[in-house]
């Protein structure tokens, strides 16, 4: 009797896993069909064509396109982890007036919709020349409030004594940062990480407002073009989101291990 729990738990998980997997491997086929198939009920192609691939790629700038997304994803992801881990740090370990109110002005920021900065992010954009470039479309993510709470909770837990010894060891400030204590939150960082690169990867709303010109369009806004008065072409679209869950799927498959812990951590962290 006791065994009937736990195969009906698995089972519950099964089917749930089944349903997750389900619109991916419906993407994947479809990319695969002819145009004429795409309205087809039949799941499996009839007719397997990698025409919409070589459509995508050689047909269009969505190798630029992919560039684009890789670069913004890069860059915001290492300032994140970079400039988040170093205010994060400040905030817990350091003394200093006014602390407190300066953390809470940066949590402040997390109840100001995304959507509500769009003006003020392109005003600034056509001040400083920035409309249709790659500094345009990077300097809004390259910091986070959500990743300096979540560092500072992160080193609030290393001891003292810790970084002590590496000041006494001759190490400056920044030195204990980097040396000692940055390396102790590597399950947070791998979290934050991804989780940036995630965002950035998939963004939509400010590089269709910032970029002008088609080969300055990331992923998102590139394969929304797909999309148009004249109809749309399902294939491309299906064959063009293949290819850009690949770099998400590559980086689960990876840091599988620190997303769990880092995901763990993060809800056990006070």
């Amino acid at each position: 009797m006791k065994r009937w729990p736990t195969i009906l738990a698995y089972t519950v998980l099964a089917v749930g896993g089944l349903l997750m997997v389900f619109p991916f491997l419906w993407m994947l086929l479809t990319s695969l069909k002819p145009f004429q198939e795409i309205f087809d009920l039949k799941l499996i192609p009839q007719n397997v064509t990698l025409d919409n691939y070589r459509q995508v790629i050689l047909e269009t700038q969505f190798p630029r396109w992919f560039f684009n997304s890789l670069v913004v994803a890069v860059i915001t992801t290492l300032s994140v982890l970079f400039f988040d881990a170093l205010a994060g740090y400040t905030l817990a370990k350091l003394r200093f007036p006014g602390k407190g109110l300066i953390f809470v002005l940066i949590l402040s920021t997390l109840m100001v919709p995304t959507e509500m900065l769009i003006i003020p992010w392109y005003v600034m954009s056509v001040k400083n020349g920035w409309v249709n470039t790659y500094w345009g479309l990077l300097f809004p993510g390259l910091m986070s409030a959500f990743g300096v709470f979540l560092l500072r909770q992160f080193f609030q837990t290393l001891p003292n004594d810790l970084l002590d010894a590496g000041r006494i060891d001759g190490l400056n400030e920044f030195g204990v940062f980097w040396r000692v204590a940055f390396p102790l939150v590597r399950p947070a960082l791998a979290a934050l990480g991804i989780f940036t690169f995630l965002g950035n990867w998939n963004a939509f709303l400010w590089p269709l407002v910032i970029v002008q010109t088609a080969d300055m369009r990331t992923l998102p806004v590139g394969v929304a073009l797909f999309s148009g008065e004249a109809g749309t072409a399902w294939n491309l679209i299906m064959a063009a989101s293949s290819l850009a869950v690949l770099p998400v799927l590559l980086a689960f498959l990876f840091f599988q291990r620190q997303i769990i812990e880092g995901v763990v951590l993060t809800g056990v962290k006070g």
